[in-house]
């Protein structure tokens, strides 16, 4: 398997490379034939969707005549996001530890753990220099988009065979959540580019002729849209408990769409309101028209919440040992934030600002988050500082392994805390108040009391309090224009720097093969 993989990867590179010399229509077909095999050959999560069945009993003939087809195409997608995402530092790289208070420890006084110092200056270059000393924690992945636009690729062929192939083994409702889902999944993965890269090509069709980057803001639109005219063709939930939140569900998209318009309003040189005023709309769809599919469970049971598929999930990246599976070593958050007894390091690989994590969490005052999520050290810049928050250690005592968790992209917390973001934008503080003080009730904390730009600011802290660890305080701290700002950021950029594109990643240079309107990111440059 691993050598048909090697091989699989190394046609792609070859068609991606020299695919504008061939004629269009046999483009297309050599194309098709090779990003199937790629989609059915890349990985398995453990669960019936996602194990995927030899190349040879799915071509020809004998495919696209049956909805286990579909379902395993389907998944072959699932199986590269979780490639593209897991099997790197992708999440606390890009989400968690830039521009974070971070200090490493005397776990981290090895050279090869310099990265961290780079990551909360915001300084890649430095990381991308040495890169080869940090090859293990896959960086360069990063910069290439490979994957994600084999996620995109994928989701349009499948929306193209949907609209375009007679399936009468799917009813009309069946074909539509199908192509629901595969929007979904291209909407992610354009998403993630776009918080990544900025400005990306766009492709909505089985062409992969060379394309231009697109505009975010029209790109980030035209998601929207395609989310708008689909995401109620997915169910709330599902009744096999073992695909709640790891496939699509409605609340998926929602909490997706809400994202992007956020992200949207952040960016764009236009009266802002609309898209608060639908991140607001959809919020309340979530909440209260969700048919009891979603709740904020108590925080008694954090480790169900964090092992996955409870109703306080949206969507996740599955992991599960009993399968034999785990994600990279260098994924998880918790590998930098565990220390025995609970990971053999004596020490944590860091630890966060004191005046940081007092902000977060007082220590004067309740807050369950703070009793479940943390310890008596969480002030302590000795090295015992750790977050307890992803805790479900499933193996032999003295194993080093990372916690047996789904990875977290979306969960219920996070679209009630942009809801209430944009009722604040919105100057609607009554009812912005009502909302995040839902997530301040379950911790039992105190409730939120501030106005104007003090309640702004108080939802903000709410999010990096409630989402710590979970890939979303850089891309809060972008969105907002505050990682200008050194009252939220330990390294704060420069507005030049912003706007000359200091927030993105860099893209590797092989973007710019064979594709004469490709442009890197010149900041990174």
């Amino acid at each position: 398997m691993g050598q048909t993989v090697i091989q699989v990867k190394e046609l792609i590179h070859w068609v991606l490379t020299y695919s504008s010399k061939m004629k269009m229509i046999m483009k297309r077909k050599f194309i098709y034939t090779i990003l199937l095999g790629a989609s059915l050959v890349l990985g398995s999560c453990g669960k019936d969707f996602l194990n995927i069945t030899q190349i040879d009993k799915l071509t020809g003939n004998n495919y696209w005549t049956s909805e286990n087809d579909v379902e395993q195409y389907m998944g072959g997608i699932y199986s590269t996001f979780r490639e593209a995402t897991m099997s790197n530092i992708f999440f606390p790289a890009s989400g968690d530890l830039r521009c974070a208070p971070i200090n490493r420890t005397s776990a981290t006084n090895n050279s090869g753990r310099d990265y961290l110092v780079y990551l909360r200056q915001n300084n890649l270059n430095s990381i991308f220099a040495r890169e080869g000393d940090f090859s293990y924690f896959g960086f360069p992945r990063i910069s290439k988009w490979n994957d994600f636009y084999k996620m995109v690729q994928n989701a349009n062929i499948i929306c193209y065979q949907l609209d375009n192939k007679d399936m009468p083994f799917l009813s009309e409702e069946k074909k539509k959540a199908y192509k629901a889902e595969a929007v979904f999944l291209r909407s992610l993965a354009y998403f993630f580019m776009v918080r990544l890269f900025g400005d990306v090509p766009y492709y909505t069709d089985v062409n992969t002729d060379p394309l231009p980057r697109t505009n975010m803001i029209t790109v980030l639109k035209n998601l929207s849209a395609d989310l708008d005219a689909n995401y109620k063709n997915l169910p709330w939930t599902y009744d096999d408990p073992s695909v709640v939140a790891v496939k699509a569900m409605r609340g998926s998209a929602l909490a997706l769409n809400m994202h992007i318009n956020m992200w949207i309003a952040g960016f764009a040189n236009e009266d802002k309101a609309p898209y608060y005023e639908k991140v607001e709309l959809m919020g309340k769809e979530l909440m209260e028209q969700n048919d009891g599919a979603y709740q904020l469970l108590s925080l008694a049971k954090t480790k169900e919440i964090f092992k996955g598929r409870t109703k306080e999930g949206l969507f996740e990246i599955v992991q599960n040992f009993n399968y034999g599976e785990s994600f990279s070593l260098a994924a998880s958050f918790s590998d930098y934030v565990l220390r025995a007894p609970n990971k053999v390091t004596t020490n944590s690989y860091i630890y966060y600002d004191p005046k940081f994590m007092e902000e977060l969490y007082p220590s004067i005052g309740g807050d369950l988050r703070k009793t479940y999520w943390f310890d008596n050290n969480i002030y302590a810049t000795d090295g015992k500082f750790q977050c307890l928050k992803f805790l479900n250690v499933f193996m032999e005592e003295g194993e080093d392994n990372n916690p047996d968790d789904n990875q977290m992209v979306f969960r219920y917390s996070d679209p009630i805390l942009l809801r209430a973001e944009a009722l604040a934008e919105l100057n609607r503080d009554g009812e912005a108040r009502d909302v995040v003080n839902v997530i301040r009730n379950r911790a039992e904390a105190a409730i939120i009391t501030e106005s104007g730009e003090d309640l702004k600011d108080a939802i903000w802290w709410e999010r990096a309090r409630e989402l710590f660890g979970e890939g979303n305080f850089f891309y809060d701290l972008v969105r907002t224009k505050k990682v200008i700002n050194s009252k939220y950021t330990s390294a704060p950029m420069s507005v030049g720097a912003f706007n000359s594109g200091g927030w993105t990643w860099p893209i590797d240079k092989s973007a710019l093969n064979n594709n004469p309107y490709m442009r890197l990111n010149n900041y990174w440059n």
